[in-house]
């Protein structure tokens, strides 16, 4: 049987997907062939000689050792759009409580708790908490896949001019959005001309800091500033120089750091994007789905670190090989198996950065000679053979 191993608690209806027959699933298992895990740091944990692929129950790998995965043949998948509804729901309200001081409100009236006449001191008092209508103000969507689109659309719904910019933008995620939804040229129109900006994108060299001084002040006097993405987006030390110089009127962000808590004019978030019942749920499942496809029949669906090869299952034995995207691997795999008489009925193959995956079925089971012919190649890294 092959071995799940669950780094967090992982909710049911996704650990149901894999069969009894075919996993042992638990927290304390050893040698395990594969990872499930949520929010739990991996970056110390030693890896099972078996392990074959980790699974995360969410969009973003930061708590994964990715790099360490590929030079060690580990397939990373994670779990995009699955909690996007989520977020996006998270999104809504961050817009409001950017534009109406709530939080502050309801503090304020906690005051009043033991007092005569609360009714008519909310009343008197309101007016401090006096704040911004959503509807007629230019919310700036930066990236626009599966969160920054629902939440693009969503704002339009609420009376917003909407401008998105994201430079990598899919064909299946364009045709997704309103079509009132503006196609900016680049981050910098969105910094000069929205009310709003929301940060919908991964937190990579290229976007650490995106959100610093130069491109703060390229934005509006009063600009509102949303992140639900990651942390290292924006430079806390600049924002809060922002936000005390007033040209920042708010920061919220659902990523609270030591610079960010308690500072007057953000509000924090404890990391609640995610967290609702059927979020969970649907990244469970997601990431269960895609964990047993590849390790029963080597298909890879929204892996991080590998690139994207599916073949229908069939009876016919199949081979599947990881190695360096170099020239000439092709055709050294291939004839590998003509050098051993064995017929290639189908093939698949494709690359992501620096590595490929090739799925081959043959019309005969590969015997361990063809695997160790395989694995001689130079620039092979990975061979797995499913019968």
């Amino acid at each position: 049987m092959l071995k799940v191993k669950l780094m967090n608690k992982i909710a049911k209806v996704g650990t149901d997907v894999l069969s009894q027959t075919k996993y042992e699933i638990g927290e304390k298992l050893e040698n395990e062939d594969a990872i499930l895990v949520r929010s739990a740091a991996l970056h110390d944990m030693p890896f099972s000689q078996n392990l074959k692929a980790i699974a995360r129950c969410g969009a973003g790998v930061n708590n994964i050792p990715v790099d360490k995965c590929t030079k060690e043949g580990v397939v990373v998948f994670n779990t995009p759009g699955a909690n996007a509804n989520a977020v996006k729901e998270l999104a809504v309200a961050a817009l409001i409580l950017a534009s109406r001081d709530v939080i502050g409100g309801i503090q304020w009236v906690e005051t009043l708790k033991g007092k005569e006449n609360v009714a008519k001191a909310v009343e008197a008092g309101k007016s401090a908490f006096v704040g911004h209508e959503l509807a007629g103000k230019t919310l700036g969507v930066v990236g626009l896949g599966a969160i920054g689109g629902m939440v693009a659309n969503a704002a339009i719904s609420l009376g917003m001019s909407v401008m998105g910019y994201d430079p990598y933008i899919t064909a299946k995620a364009a045709w997704s959005l309103a079509p009132s939804v503006k196609q900016a040229s680049d981050y910098a129109e969105i910094f000069r001309s929205c009310d709003y900006i929301t940060l919908h994108v991964p937190a990579t060299p290229q976007t650490k800091n995106m959100i610093n001084e130069k491109t703060i002040s390229q934005m509006k006097d009063g600009v509102r500033i949303i992140n639900l993405a990651r942390a290292d987006l924006v430079n806390a030390t600049d924002l809060k120089k922002a936000i005390a110089e007033k040209k920042v009127a708010k920061y919220i962000t659902d990523f609270p750091t030591e610079e960010t808590v308690g500072v007057e004019g953000i509000v924090a978030i404890p990391h609640l994007g995610a967290s609702t019942v059927e979020s969970e749920d649907h990244c469970a499942i997601m990431a269960a789905q895609q964990l047993d496809e590849f390790l029963t029949c080597g298909n890879i669906r929204n892996s991080v670190n590998f690139p994207t090869v599916g073949v229908p299952r069939s009876e016919k034995p199949r081979v599947c090989v990881m190695n360096k995207n170099i020239p000439n691997m092709l055709s050294q795999i291939t004839s590998a198996f003509a050098s051993k008489n064995i017929n290639i009925e189908n093939f698949a193959n494709a690359s992501k950065g620096e590595v490929a995956y090739t799925i081959v079925e043959t019309n005969v089971a590969a015997s361990e000679e063809i695997v160790n012919t395989l694995k001689a190649i130079d620039g092979v890294f990975g061979v797995r053979v499913f019968v």
